[in-house]
């Protein structure tokens, strides 16, 4: 397989695997949960290194996923006690990430933890690193671990499905109908965790949050049925990978960025074109109705 070829499948896993996630966090009001793990996943990184003295990558991912999960919990922890949502994962986040900053500060200033890497991404690079594996060779790492990742959430989703689907829409009725809301909840923070963390080496958290949040978005603005949302939200994501690649080589840019540059380009045409929801057609369908009645 090519060089581009293979940066384009890589950003086409991460795409629908955090689509997956992202179509329920968008229900759930939740999305920005990706943008404070994106963030917390510093403490999780300086810690793995102060514990196993190594930046080996294993186990950088394990204290990153760990980091994941505990924002999670911190973040459902207050929203139980009472604090607001959107409060309770700023709170959290800005807590975990100056923790690492500050351990990063004291006891690791030498030590190169690609953070910036982590954040922007750099997908150009994903073909240069390759794990032989199952007899097949030449296979990115980066491939391996999305693809695993991807497989665990289209099993996850289709085993809860109808679960997820009710307690996203209406929490208090699964509850009553004994659905463990809770451990759904936990499910999918993890989900997102782990999804994240790992696709954050790869293509960046910037990509990750935008991948997370943009697709599901718009496909809530052209559909009202769920499973129709999951798959134009993996068809949204695809697009704006394979597009983005495209335009990042031609205009000589970063590809991470203008990837997650098109996710947003396919949230405004749906947010001015949606057939029920666009701006503009909403516009128009009043002005003809408004014809109509006159004529009448």
């Amino acid at each position: 397989m090519t060089y581009t070829m293979w940066i384009i499948l890589t950003a086409s896993l991460v795409s629908v695997a955090c689509s997956i996630v992202g179509v329920l966090l968008v229900l759930r009001k939740m999305a920005m949960i990706s943008d404070a793990i994106s963030h917390t996943v510093l403490l999780g990184l300086v810690s793995a290194f102060l514990i196993t003295q190594s930046l080996d990558g294993l186990a950088m991912f394990i204290g990153a996923a760990i980091a994941g999960i505990l924002t999670a919990v911190f973040i459902q922890l207050l929203n139980s006690a009472g604090v607001q949502a959107d409060a309770a994962i700023g709170i959290v986040f800005t807590f975990l990430f100056a923790i690492g900053v500050i351990l990063v500060s004291m006891f690791a200033r030498d030590v190169h933890l690609d953070v910036e890497h982590s954040i922007m991404g750099e997908l150009a690079f994903i073909p240069w690193t390759t794990v032989d594996w199952l007899g097949i060779e030449g296979v990115p790492q980066a491939v391996w671990m999305i693809s695993i990742v991807l497989v665990i959430n289209i099993i996850l989703l289709f085993v809860f499905y109808k679960e997820f689907k009710l307690s996203s829409f209406d929490p208090h009725l699964a509850a009553a109908l004994g659905i463990p809301v809770v451990f759904l909840h936990y499910l999918l923070m993890g989900m997102t965790s782990i999804t994240a963390v790992a696709s954050f080496d790869a293509v960046g958290a910037i990509l990750v949050v935008a991948m997370i949040i943009a697709p599901p978005a718009t496909a809530y603005l052209l559909t009202e049925q769920l499973g129709k949302m999951f798959i134009y939200s993996a068809i949204i994501a695809v697009l704006s990978a394979i597009s983005g690649y495209y335009f990042a080589a031609i205009l000589d840019t970063n590809i991470a960025g203008m990837m997650a540059t098109m996710t947003g380009l396919f949230f405004l045409l749906a947010f001015l074109f949606s057939p029920t929801h666009g701006v503009v057609i909403k516009k128009i369908r009043n002005r003809f109705t408004t014809y109509s009645n006159d004529e009448a």
